[in-house]
């Protein structure tokens, strides 16, 4: 579980499947209310509290985004309108929540060096994939791969591929895509393959 402070009032939590295969929460479980979720929503909220000082005084919103193949982000905001909750109904020592919970179709990973999505490129042409879109901010590379580009590839090969050479990115592409640069628009991975590779 990584956190990450996106400003006073929001953070943002990534969940790995992993991690969630480790305390027994498969994605369909976090539409449920069951208490192993609550303890999840628990464990955040004091590693929110112990990492990022990130005091829960009052009610929450709760965004739940899937993303296939990589984990969940969930994005906590403090301070919701009070018309959301019944004030009266809000007992001694619980949160009340809203939650909105979304499912995304891409994949979007990040890379420390370019070296390693040129490397990257290489092997997913071999396995037939030319799409994608690359960008940078604040220092690193990041591609998205809408479920167009990876159509008739094996999806779980294709992770594994991609977690050899990067990581699942924490930084939502909402975020890359405003205050990042966009380098190569479409084809990324074909582009890179015949810029580096082409004999």
């Amino acid at each position: 579980m990584r956190l990450e402070r996106l400003n006073g009032d929001k953070f943002k939590v990534f969940l790995t499947f992993d991690d969630m295969k480790e305390r027994g929460i498969t994605k369909e479980d976090l539409w449920q209310d069951l208490p192993k979720v609550h303890d999840l929503f628990r464990d955040m909220m004091l590693e929110a509290d112990d990492e990022l000082g990130f005091k829960i005084d009052g009610p929450i919103a709760v965004e739940v985004y899937a993303m296939p193949a990589q984990g969940m982000v969930i994005i906590v905001t403090k301070g919701v309108s009070d018309d959301y909750f019944d004030l009266d109904d809000i007992e001694e020592g619980y949160i009340e929540m809203q939650v909105t919970l979304d499912e995304s179709d891409e994949i979007f990973y990040e890379f420390s060096d370019i070296e390693d999505v040129i490397a990257l490129s290489s092997r997913l042409y071999s396995l037939g994939v030319i799409g994608g879109t690359l960008f940078s901010f604040e220092g690193c590379y990041y591609l998205r791969f809408d479920e167009l580009d990876i159509e008739g590839v094996e999806e779980e090969g294709f992770v594994a591929l991609l977690s050899e050479f990067g990581s699942p990115s924490t930084v939502s592409t909402y975020r890359v895509i405003e205050y990042g640069k966009e380098i190569l628009v479409s084809e990324a991975v074909l582009r890179l393959y015949m810029t580096f590779f082409r004999e």
